[in-house]
């Protein structure tokens, strides 16, 4: 006789007889509880943006970072846990880094989400890697976008491992009807401009709170300088005007 799902659910890395890993499950659940992020690809560059979920009036909206800079010329934005984006961003910089020191030069992009996913998947036991490897699946999804030699690329990351290519993505509690929207109205030939207008544009419908340029994330990097760049809030707020 099969056992139960919560006996199955115990275990990270056993198998259900359907075929399933209820843990890693669970943490692609916990991402959709988490804030809504959009990236987007443009003919000039990348765009990453994020909500901010400010739950108190005391919070400090400028220590709530959901956008990270990994390398010169890529960032990511993150949707679920924090503190499991900022152990897979610290890997993916050491990763960045350790690459650019060898080789003298920048690591592609897809190597970098790769690396990531290398990681994602070193839960349970482990593979010897790491000292103390991760007890339980990372419970966050990364949009790592940026500009290399091939061009400005966006690459998503889940607890399960997968690494997918994508033009334009949304995750996060209203990734659904922000997906949507990107399928509506991406076109390819969309300007840096255009893509971070657009990004607010989505995130101010699927946002519950009215959007202001304190509870709301971007940055960019340009195919013009390949360097990341993080809007401040009086730039955001003049995207919000000519919305």
């Amino acid at each position: 006789m099969f056992a139960t799902k919560n006996e199955y659910d115990r275990g990270v890395n056993t198998f259900s007889p359907e075929g399933r890993l209820f843990q890693v499950e669970y943490a692609l659940e916990a991402i959709k509880l988490g804030s809504t992020s959009i990236g987007i690809t443009c003919q000039d560059g990348v765009v990453l943006a994020v909500e901010r979920r400010v739950t108190s009036k005391l919070i400090e909206p400028s220590s709530i970072e959901k956008i990270f800079e990994i390398d010169s010329h890529v960032g990511c934005a993150m949707s679920g846990i924090l503190a499991d984006a900022r152990t897979l961003v610290d890997h993916a910089r050491a990763e960045a880094q350790n690459h650019r020191f060898t080789y003298l030069e920048e690591m592609l992009l897809q190597s970098i989400a790769q690396s990531v996913c290398d990681l994602s998947l070193n839960f349970g036991e482990g593979d010897g890697s790491q000292k103390k490897p991760m007890s339980r699946p990372y419970g966050v999804s990364l949009l790592i976008g940026g500009v290399d030699k091939n061009g400005p690329a966006l690459f998503t990351t889940d607890p399960s491992g997968t690494l997918f290519k994508y033009k334009a993505k949304a995750i996060g509690s209203a990734a659904e009807g922000a997906q949507t929207m990107l399928q509506e109205e991406f076109k390819t030939d969309l300007s840096l401009e255009d893509g971070v207008k657009m990004a607010l544009r989505i995130l101010k419908q699927v946002m519950e709170e009215a959007i202001t340029s304190q509870n709301v994330e971007v940055a960019v990097v340009s195919t013009q300088d390949k360097i990341f760049r993080r809007l401040t809030p009086s730039g955001v707020e003049e995207y919000l005007t000519s919305l």
